[in-house]
């Protein structure tokens, strides 16, 4: 199994179907397992965070027209300007995020604490020189979608956690921007999101990162030694 899979997948798995969207993974047998987002609001389409696929602009036409391409880390630029391009839309990026511009081949525009008009709230997660991440929040439908924090990829979690904390975060876990935020569900960009009872598992896998965090870093050095 590869780690990563940097060609264009010739298929992919929905995952996170909902009323209010649909996610996918575009290589399901890769380990990191990047998960990709269409959120629909008014008729119009969100696409966040998108790896490419053959046959993924069919998955979200049923929810609406694509009206722009959001980039929730600055890591996970992927296939944001492609999609973009191919819809005649902008790549929307948080306000705060530096040096990401330049490695985007399309139109850009910028958002703050709202993306565009749809009511979905822009959280600020992560903001420095390493890391910078806005998580993304619909209050009409409870959807959360957290880009990096946060995970159900293997190498997420530890023991028999349904979400974990990014290993490199898991000594301190960002807990204050999430504070208040109560989702039906949560959707992350590595693995399928949690569809039920967001608001407690998020709360868990945050409150008991730390404690956790010696049995992720045993398991994750076990599994990286030569057979």
């Amino acid at each position: 199994m590869s780690y990563r899979v940097d060609e264009r997948a010739t298929d992919f798995r929905e995952i996170d179907r909902f009323d209010g969207g649909v996610g996918w993974i575009a290589h399901p047998d890769e380990q990191m397992q990047r998960a990709s987002h269409a959120l629909a609001v008014d008729g119009e389409v969100w696409v966040v965070d998108p790896v490419d696929a053959e046959g993924i602009d069919d998955l979200f036409a049923e929810f609406g027209d694509v009206a722009g391409v959001v980039v929730g880390l600055d890591r996970h630029k992927r296939d944001a300007a492609a999609v973009a391009d191919r819809h005649d839309v902008p790549v929307y990026l948080p306000e705060f995020f530096e040096g990401v511009t330049g490695d985007i081949d399309a139109a850009v525009a910028r958002f703050d604490d709202e993306l565009s008009d749809t009511g979905i709230r822009a959280i600020t997660v992560l903001d420095n020189r390493f890391w910078q991440e806005v998580a993304l929040y619909n209050p009409a439908d409870g959807t959360l979608v957290v880009p990096e924090t946060v995970g159900t990829a293997g190498f997420f979690l530890a023991g028999d956690e349904d979400l974990g904390v990014h290993p490199m975060l898991r000594l301190t876990p960002p807990r204050t921007p999430l504070r208040g935020v109560a989702p039906e569900r949560v959707l992350v960009g590595h693995g399928s999101g949690v569809m039920d009872g967001g608001a407690r598992v998020l709360e868990a896998a945050l409150a008991g990162s730390r404690k956790r965090a010696p049995r992720l870093y045993a398991s994750t050095a076990w599994e990286m030694l030569p057979l």
